[in-house]
């Protein structure tokens, strides 16, 4: 589990194929404690389990299927990652509830300057945007974000200057790839919802006393 805020941007050394996955390798600033072999860690968004780890480097192992529903594979060696550590139970919750779980790709639409902030907007699937709300989280690359605009295939978050220089962001562009997570407790609402009998309505509710 994790919070959405980034402890630091390392740098993708490399993907290598091995044993049927892939090996990537991420290059990084000392932590205040060293990684463990086995601990977690979000790259760009991504839970991932720590294979191997010296003082400014570390690896993990990937699914196919990780790089496919994630931008990890669209990166290029050298590409800034957004890293943080997991949670721990002494830590303060400053973001959100962040799982490492990507749903799902977006594209950047558009980046525009809103005062000494920038505005993106990040296109994505109907399906993703119903799990949203105005004000709501998302994590976008593993950061921990307010959605401040909301259309059926789109939604916009506002980045302020420290956001934007202390993360792999500022190295996106229009028509990038990113990682999206919806917020938990979402997933949650929607899967309750749709677990509802047909014909539940407000007024049956009322009839029954449950409203």
């Amino acid at each position: 589990m994790f919070t959405g805020l980034i402890q630091q941007v390392g740098r993708l050394g490399g993907r290598e194929r091995r044993a049927g996955g892939w090996r990537l390798s991420v290059a990084c600033g000392p932590w205040d404690e060293p990684l463990a072999v086995g601990e977690s860690v979000a790259v760009q968004g991504v839970c991932l389990t720590v294979t191997a780890a010296s003082a400014r480097a570390f690896e993990a192992d990937l699914l196919d299927e990780t790089l496919a529903r994630s931008a990890l594979g669209a990166l290029r060696t050298g590409a800034g990652l957004n890293l943080e550590r997991a949670l721990r139970p002494a830590d303060r919750l400053g973001g959100h509830i962040v799982a490492g779980h990507v749903d799902e790709t977006g594209r950047i639409a558009r980046i525009v300057p809103a005062g000494r902030d920038r505005r993106i907007r990040v296109a994505c699937s109907p399906e993703a945007t119903r799990q949203m709300a105005l004000k709501g989280s998302v994590a976008l690359d593993g950061i921990s974000l307010t959605i401040s605009g909301l259309g059926d295939d789109w939604f916009e978050v506002h980045i302020i200057p420290h956001t934007w220089n202390a993360t792999s962001l500022a190295e996106r562009a229009v028509g990038d790839a990113v990682n999206v997570e919806t917020d938990v407790l979402a997933k949650y609402v929607q899967r309750l919802l749709g677990a509802v009998r047909p014909g539940v309505t407000m007024e049956s509710l009322a009839r029954a006393g449950f409203a």
